[in-house]
Protein backbone atom coordinates (compact mmCIF):
# COMPACT_ATOMS: atom_id res chain seq x y z
CA UNK A 1 0.00 0.00 0.00
CA UNK A 2 1.61 3.22 -0.92
CA UNK A 3 0.29 6.39 0.38
CA UNK A 4 0.09 10.18 0.29
CA UNK A 5 -1.11 11.92 3.58
CA UNK A 6 -2.20 15.08 3.03
CA UNK A 7 -3.25 18.14 5.32
CA UNK A 8 -2.98 21.33 7.08
CA UNK A 9 -0.93 21.92 10.35
CA UNK A 10 -2.68 20.25 13.11
CA UNK A 11 -4.67 18.21 11.63
CA UNK A 12 -2.76 14.78 12.71
CA UNK A 13 -2.34 13.68 9.63
CA UNK A 14 1.73 12.84 11.21
CA UNK A 15 0.08 11.00 14.26
CA UNK A 16 -2.34 9.27 12.22
CA UNK A 17 0.71 8.13 9.16
CA UNK A 18 2.39 6.77 12.50
CA UNK A 19 -0.73 4.91 13.43
CA UNK A 20 -1.06 3.52 9.93
CA UNK A 21 2.03 2.51 9.46
CA UNK A 22 2.39 0.76 12.25
CA UNK A 23 -1.00 -1.15 11.76
CA UNK A 24 0.08 -2.28 8.59
CA UNK A 25 3.76 -2.72 8.76
CA UNK A 26 4.94 -0.75 6.51
CA UNK A 27 6.91 3.25 7.11
CA UNK A 28 5.77 6.69 7.22
CA UNK A 29 8.23 8.72 5.69
CA UNK A 30 8.59 11.96 6.73
CA UNK A 31 10.45 14.34 4.45
CA UNK A 32 11.74 16.20 7.60
CA UNK A 33 13.10 13.02 9.26
CA UNK A 34 14.71 11.66 5.98
CA UNK A 35 16.77 14.69 5.12
CA UNK A 36 18.17 14.10 9.27
CA UNK A 37 19.03 10.78 8.84
CA UNK A 38 20.48 11.69 5.56
CA UNK A 39 22.85 14.17 7.42
CA UNK A 40 23.93 12.25 10.25
CA UNK A 41 24.85 9.41 7.90
CA UNK A 42 27.01 11.24 5.77
CA UNK A 43 25.74 9.79 2.57
CA UNK A 44 26.25 11.71 -0.96
CA UNK A 45 23.25 12.65 -0.92
CA UNK A 46 23.21 13.84 3.16
CA UNK A 47 26.75 15.80 2.12
CA UNK A 48 24.68 18.13 -0.50
CA UNK A 49 21.48 18.44 1.58
CA UNK A 50 24.26 19.58 4.68
CA UNK A 51 25.39 22.50 2.28
CA UNK A 52 21.92 23.74 1.75
CA UNK A 53 20.78 23.09 5.36
CA UNK A 54 23.68 25.39 6.86
CA UNK A 55 23.43 28.04 4.73
CA UNK A 56 19.96 28.00 5.89
CA UNK A 57 18.09 27.32 2.86
CA UNK A 58 15.77 24.82 1.52
CA UNK A 59 16.49 21.72 -0.04
CA UNK A 60 16.04 21.91 -3.68
CA UNK A 61 13.34 19.64 -4.57
CA UNK A 62 14.92 17.38 -6.74
CA UNK A 63 17.46 16.49 -4.08
CA UNK A 64 14.39 16.24 -1.81
CA UNK A 65 12.76 13.48 -4.59
CA UNK A 66 16.15 11.60 -4.37
CA UNK A 67 16.58 11.14 -0.93
CA UNK A 68 12.87 9.62 -1.45
CA UNK A 69 13.44 6.99 -3.86
CA UNK A 70 16.33 6.04 -2.21
CA UNK A 71 14.62 5.32 0.97
CA UNK A 72 12.10 3.45 -0.65
CA UNK A 73 14.77 1.08 -2.02
CA UNK A 74 15.24 -0.34 1.39
CA UNK A 75 13.53 -3.55 2.23
CA UNK A 76 11.25 -2.26 4.99
CA UNK A 77 9.24 -0.46 1.79
CA UNK A 78 8.86 -3.51 -0.36
CA UNK A 79 5.19 -3.73 1.05
CA UNK A 80 4.41 0.18 0.61
CA UNK A 81 4.93 3.38 2.52
CA UNK A 82 3.35 6.33 3.75
CA UNK A 83 4.21 9.71 2.25
CA UNK A 84 4.31 12.26 4.76
CA UNK A 85 5.17 15.97 4.13
CA UNK A 86 5.80 15.84 0.62
CA UNK A 87 4.66 17.04 -1.89
CA UNK A 88 3.42 20.33 -0.36
CA UNK A 89 3.70 22.28 -3.79
CA UNK A 90 2.06 21.43 -7.23
CA UNK A 91 5.96 21.86 -8.50
CA UNK A 92 6.95 19.14 -5.77
CA UNK A 93 3.83 17.21 -6.80
CA UNK A 94 4.26 17.32 -10.61
CA UNK A 95 8.15 16.51 -10.01
CA UNK A 96 7.20 13.30 -7.94
CA UNK A 97 4.76 11.78 -10.22
CA UNK A 98 7.67 11.96 -12.99
CA UNK A 99 9.83 10.43 -10.90
CA UNK A 100 7.51 7.44 -9.70
CA UNK A 101 6.63 6.83 -13.97
CA UNK A 102 10.23 6.36 -14.11
CA UNK A 103 10.73 4.69 -11.63
CA UNK A 104 7.36 2.65 -12.34
CA UNK A 105 6.09 3.69 -8.75
CA UNK A 106 2.47 4.21 -8.51
CA UNK A 107 0.32 5.69 -5.76
CA UNK A 108 -2.82 4.02 -4.32
CA UNK A 109 -4.40 6.83 -2.43
CA UNK A 110 -3.81 10.52 -1.42
CA UNK A 111 -5.45 10.65 2.40
CA UNK A 112 -7.09 14.58 2.72
CA UNK A 113 -7.37 15.55 6.20
CA UNK A 114 -10.48 17.71 6.08
CA UNK A 115 -10.92 19.82 9.02
CA UNK A 116 -11.81 24.01 9.61
CA UNK A 117 -9.53 26.70 10.20
CA UNK A 118 -10.81 27.68 13.84
CA UNK A 119 -10.52 24.29 14.99
CA UNK A 120 -6.66 23.96 13.53
CA UNK A 121 -6.21 27.38 15.65
CA UNK A 122 -7.71 25.71 18.95
CA UNK A 123 -5.33 22.73 18.55
CA UNK A 124 -2.16 24.56 17.82
CA UNK A 125 -2.52 27.36 19.86
CA UNK A 126 -3.52 25.54 22.96
CA UNK A 127 -0.14 23.22 22.98
CA UNK A 128 2.51 23.70 25.96
CA UNK A 129 5.76 21.52 26.07
CA UNK A 130 8.13 20.88 28.51
CA UNK A 131 11.11 22.97 28.21
CA UNK A 132 13.17 19.70 29.06
CA UNK A 133 11.49 17.80 26.17
CA UNK A 134 9.52 15.55 28.70
CA UNK A 135 6.16 15.67 26.53
CA UNK A 136 3.81 17.97 24.97
CA UNK A 137 -0.01 18.88 26.93
CA UNK A 138 -3.00 20.76 25.86
CA UNK A 139 -4.99 23.30 27.63
CA UNK A 140 -8.33 21.78 26.36
CA UNK A 141 -7.62 18.07 25.80
CA UNK A 142 -4.16 17.00 27.07
CA UNK A 143 -4.21 18.87 30.54
CA UNK A 144 -0.98 17.72 33.04
CA UNK A 145 -2.04 16.21 36.17
CA UNK A 146 -0.87 19.89 37.75
CA UNK A 147 -2.18 22.25 35.48
CA UNK A 148 0.90 24.24 33.86
CA UNK A 149 3.36 21.76 34.90
CA UNK A 150 5.17 19.48 33.30
CA UNK A 151 4.08 15.39 34.85
CA UNK A 152 7.91 14.66 34.59
CA UNK A 153 10.20 17.25 35.94
CA UNK A 154 7.61 19.67 37.03
CA UNK A 155 9.01 22.50 34.83
CA UNK A 156 6.32 25.40 34.00
CA UNK A 157 5.18 24.52 30.66
CA UNK A 158 5.84 26.33 27.80
CA UNK A 159 4.11 27.71 24.66
CA UNK A 160 6.02 27.47 20.80
CA UNK A 161 6.65 30.52 18.97
CA UNK A 162 5.27 28.65 16.16
CA UNK A 163 1.91 28.34 18.31
CA UNK A 164 1.05 31.21 18.69
CA UNK A 165 -1.83 32.43 16.92
CA UNK A 166 -0.38 35.32 14.66
CA UNK A 167 1.87 32.57 13.53
CA UNK A 168 -0.27 30.17 12.67
CA UNK A 169 -2.37 31.93 10.68
CA UNK A 170 0.71 32.48 8.59
CA UNK A 171 1.41 28.89 8.54
CA UNK A 172 -2.01 28.32 7.64
CA UNK A 173 -1.63 30.82 4.62
CA UNK A 174 0.83 29.29 3.34
CA UNK A 175 -1.00 25.72 3.05
CA UNK A 176 -3.72 27.05 2.14
CA UNK A 177 -2.16 29.18 -1.33
CA UNK A 178 0.85 26.37 -1.76
CA UNK A 179 -0.53 23.31 -0.58
CA UNK A 180 -4.30 23.27 -1.37
CA UNK A 181 -4.05 23.07 -5.03
CA UNK A 182 -2.67 19.44 -4.80
CA UNK A 183 -6.37 17.97 -3.95
CA UNK A 184 -7.15 19.19 -7.06
CA UNK A 185 -4.28 17.73 -8.60
CA UNK A 186 -4.98 13.90 -7.37
CA UNK A 187 -8.85 14.37 -7.64
CA UNK A 188 -7.95 14.39 -11.49
CA UNK A 189 -5.83 11.60 -11.37
CA UNK A 190 -8.92 9.95 -9.19
CA UNK A 191 -6.59 8.95 -6.07
CA UNK A 192 -8.09 11.87 -3.39
CA UNK A 193 -9.79 10.25 -0.54
CA UNK A 194 -10.96 13.16 2.07
CA UNK A 195 -11.41 12.23 5.62
CA UNK A 196 -12.99 14.43 8.09
CA UNK A 197 -10.20 15.25 10.42
CA UNK A 198 -12.32 17.35 13.15
CA UNK A 199 -13.92 14.09 15.63
CA UNK A 200 -11.97 12.04 18.03
CA UNK A 201 -8.81 10.42 17.02
CA UNK A 202 -10.37 6.46 16.95
CA UNK A 203 -13.57 7.95 14.79
CA UNK A 204 -10.76 9.04 12.27
CA UNK A 205 -8.62 6.42 12.31
CA UNK A 206 -11.44 4.12 12.01
CA UNK A 207 -12.22 6.26 9.09
CA UNK A 208 -8.48 5.90 7.38
CA UNK A 209 -8.68 2.05 8.00
CA UNK A 210 -11.96 2.13 6.65
CA UNK A 211 -10.61 3.72 3.40
CA UNK A 212 -7.41 1.78 3.12
CA UNK A 213 -9.45 -1.94 3.02
CA UNK A 214 -11.90 -0.42 0.10
CA UNK A 215 -8.34 0.01 -1.92
CA UNK A 216 -7.23 -3.21 -1.76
Amino acid sequence: MRLIFLGPPGSGKGTQAKMLGESLHIPQLSTGDLLRAAVRGGSELGREARKFMDAGKLVPDDLVIQLILARMQQKDCEGGFILDGFPRTLGQAEALEKAFIVKRITIDAVISFEIEEHELLVRLSGRRVCPNGHGEWHIRFHLPSNPGFCDVCHAPLVQRADDEESRIRVRLAAYRKDTEPLKKFYAERKLLRPIPADGPMAAITQQIETTVKQLR
